[in-house]
């Protein structure tokens, strides 16, 4: 620990970055009862935390390790650190990046005169190429989280907070990828005010931090979400684990939905966009509020970062309401006759705002609605379905069903009578030039495909929803096929709501 308080306190992080604000949401602290505070490390010259830790460590190194130049593998963040600090620095720059990278990312890096290298479709892959490089050239090799200048650099995030806030806070919440970060502000904080809890925040689908903690050592995920693309890791770093055991209180875990809503409230308090893992510790402080029932606190999350793909708006955009509470999605049946529609929206809509409303003729006996209706969640969203249900509507709760609100909401009204041997599968595919050609190519030619539907949401991964009719002498062969082919994917063929409406 003394280590680290040393390494933060003699850091050179501000030779290239800011000490960024800490600024209070008061829309937000009116909403939630409690005062809540942004830190801002959005508006470092990157736009990201990273810059800290980077340039920290690459100042420290020596003449020689400056001379070889520095070499990265990273998706985006880390990678715009390390070549701003290298420009700063005079020093040659090498980052090796995934091909499904957004293009604002590599055009940031290529702005700070670095050298790119493209490859593989994820970071792992990109790694793996950096370490090739690294031992034919011998550049000096910058890690994006298990260094312990590194560390120290992240750490002054906790240094201006205790002086920003004269260390009257009760908690805060930062975003957790490799656990550079909060290693860095958890030591610093529990050495000089142990009082204040540190809680860490985590996609559900790239939980190694949550998951190595509760097994006591680091654990290797399968797989890792992509939605919050700057702290998908596999694996989190040695350093990083050991000072989170110690010094860490809490991880707490959110979905997309409710990442999408904290970039929403970012934007009503600041004005400003942040990166899905940006939103992070906004995301887990309402969770921490909503699930504890906290008030009267002084609660600080961090905006880690705004390197937002611009084309991912639109998805955010769609999903935000029910990651805020504000929208609801359920299955509906009602009596296929003349006036059930119009009864069925009188009597039980009147007092409610509609926010989608899908309906197709099926067959002549019952019809089927998708309905989106803004109420909240938990007990409202149980009252709802439980009066529609009293009043003779059978209802199915979509509202976190993800085949509902990723594609079905766009293909209402598609039932095919033929279609009796149909299965249902999500796949995943890296996003980029040629991808969904090169899928369909990879499906070859022995399957028929009774049901496709694929929309881009920018970003790394595609998602395609695709029916399979499979014959009888075929089906000990799906798996094995499915599995060869390579790609992630789920079955969804007994799903509720593809039995309702496709």
């Amino acid at each position: 620990m003394q280590e680290t308080i040393k390494n933060v306190l003699t850091s050179k992080v501000y030779e290239a970055a800011i000490e960024t604000p800490l600024e209070e949401a008061q829309t937000l602290s009116t909403e939630l009862n409690n005062r809540i505070l942004l830190k801002r490390e959005d508006l470092q010259p990157v736009f990201s935390f990273k810059l800290r830790g980077a340039y920290n460590k690459i100042a420290h190194l020596s003449v020689t390790e400056k001379e070889q130049g520095v070499i990265t593998a990273s998706a985006g963040n880390h990678a715009q650190g390390v070549a701003f600090s290298a420009q700063k620095l005079g020093l040659k720059a090498l980052i090796v990046m995934p091909v499904t990278t957004p293009q604002i990312k590599i055009a940031a890096v290529k702005a700070f005169g670095a050298e790119i290298v493209l490859y593989g479709d994820n970071y792992s892959e990109a790694a793996e190429r950096c370490k090739e490089i690294l031992n034919k050239t011998g550049m000096t090799y910058i890690h994006p989280f298990d260094d312990k200048l590194v560390i120290a650099g992240q750490g002054t995030v906790a240094d201006e907070l205790l002086r920003q806030t004269a260390g009257k806070l009760d908690a805060v919440f930062v975003p957790v990828g490799g656990g550079g970060l909060i290693s860095g502000i958890a030591t610093y904080l529990k050495a000089l005010s142990p009082e204040i809890k540190v809680i860490g925040v985590e996609p559900v689908d790239s939980d190694a931090m949550y998951q190595s903690l509760q097994a006591n050592k680091r654990v290797t995920l399968k797989s890792v979400g992509i939605f919050a693309d700057g702290v998908a890791v596999q694996k989190v770093g040695k350093l990083t684990f050991d000072l989170c055991r110690q010094h860490v209180d809490k991880i707490i875990r959110v979905n997309t939905d409710e990442l999408c809503g904290a970039i929403k409230s970012i934007y009503q308090a600041t004005r400003s966009i942040v990166e899905p893992a940006g939103a992070l510790g906004v995301a887990g402080l309402k969770q921490y509020i909503r699930t504890h029932g906290i008030t009267d606190q002084t609660l600080v999350a961090i905006n880690s970062g705004a390197n937002m793909n611009f084309e991912r708006l639109r998805y955010i955009s769609e999903r935000t309401q029910t990651g805020a509470g504000r929208e609801s999605l359920f299955a509906v049946t009602i009596p296929e006759k003349p006036g059930a529609l119009r009864h069925f929206c009188r009597h039980l809509l009147d007092t409610i705002d509609i926010t989608e409303f899908n309906y197709r003729l099926a067959d002549r006996s019952q019809a089927q609605l998708f309905l989106g209706v803004s109420i909240g969640n938990g007990e409202v969203r149980e009252e709802f379905s439980t009066r529609l249900n009293q009043d003779g509507y059978r209802t199915i709760d979509l509202t976190d069903n993800e085949l509902a609100k990723t594609h079905l909401r766009y293909m209402i009204g598609g039932r095919s009578a033929e279609a009796t041997r149909e299965r249902l599968f999500r796949f995943w595919f890296p996003e980029r030039p040629g991808a969904l050609t090169q899928f369909l190519a990879d499906m070859g030619e022995d399957w028929n495909i009774s049901l496709f539907h694929y929309r881009s949401q920018g970003g790394e991964f595609g998602r395609v929803l695709i029916g399979l009719e499979i014959p009888n002498q075929n089906e000990q062969s799906l798996k094995q096929f499915l599995d060869e082919l390579g790609y992630r994917y789920i079955e969804e063929t007994t799903d509720p709501a593809y039995q309702l409406f496709l």
